[in-house]
């Protein structure tokens, strides 16, 4: 094997062992991850799999494929295009389908799903670009684009593309933008893997109308008591913000059918 060939293998598996030494607080040893971490078994297959998938040795390829999710519980199709520093924490579950493209420093939790939609050839899976964070149960299905930096709240599905440095939770997935910050470009290459603190467009919507239905109240109970009904909260009106929230629902849902 050439030398620049070599150490362009070694040069990936030690940016694996990183990614998942970075990201993985209960990693303790380079031996505990070599030998005791499945995602990292699996991502290490797929790239011998790849390569034979590259060759023209599909058949070779595939059973490398069906070896590794026998093992690992982990399924990657030998034409998946995986980039360096990709982790998979715990991983049971995951489906990586044939036409996916990963970009660097990629993290998908247990069982999510990267899909197909129909059954025409061509580009039919997602494209998950620098920096993406995938939680756990969730799917993404089609030859949809999620931008870097951005993070999919476990549980949700997504169906459209998704900007960069957005958060998607949901079914539907919808896009929202965690307390108003963007995410710095210096991060997605080492992401903060909090995905748990996740904006909830539903609950914010029924916490506009609680508070509006309680500022009607104590105006109704002032006026029949025939005094002057209280100041309105100095908040602005969330009123147009849950009407947007549902079109968007809707719209999503038309997207979706």
């Amino acid at each position: 094997m050439p030398d620049g060939r070599l150490s362009r293998i070694s040069s990936a598996l030690r940016r694996d062992l990183d990614a998942a030494r970075e990201r993985d607080p209960a990693a303790r040893s380079t031996a505990e991850l070599v030998l005791t971490y499945p995602g990292l078994h699996a991502v290490w297959m797929h790239r011998a799999a790849h390569r034979l998938n590259l060759r023209g040795l599909h058949l070779p390829a595939r059973v490398v494929s069906q070896v590794s999710r026998l093992v690992t519980g982990i399924e990657i199709h030998p034409g998946a295009i995986i980039g360096p520093g990709f982790f998979i924490d715990h991983g049971m579950g995951v489906v990586i389908g044939e036409t996916t493209e990963i970009g660097e420093d990629v993290t998908v939790y247990q069982g999510v799903t990267l899909g197909g939609t129909g059954k025409h050839g061509g580009k039919r899976h997602p494209t998950l670009r620098d920096g993406v964070i995938v939680g756990a149960g969730a799917a993404v299905l089609g030859p949809l684009e999620i931008g870097e930096g951005a993070k999919i709240g476990a549980g949700s599905i997504v169906v459209k593309d998704v900007p960069a440095n957005s958060t998607v939770v949901g079914n539907p997935g919808q896009p929202v933008v965690l307390e108003g910050q963007r995410v710095d470009p210096e991060k997605i290459h080492h992401p903060d893997l909090d995905h748990t603190r996740l904006p909830d467009p539903v609950a914010d919507a029924l916490d506009c109308l609680i508070q509006r239905v309680e500022e009607l109240e104590a105006e109704i109970a002032a006026l029949r008591a025939g005094e002057e009904p209280p100041p309105k909260a100095d908040d602005p009106d969330c009123r147009d913000q849950v009407k947007e929230g549902i079109r968007e629902a809707r719209r999503a849902s038309v997207d979706a059918a």
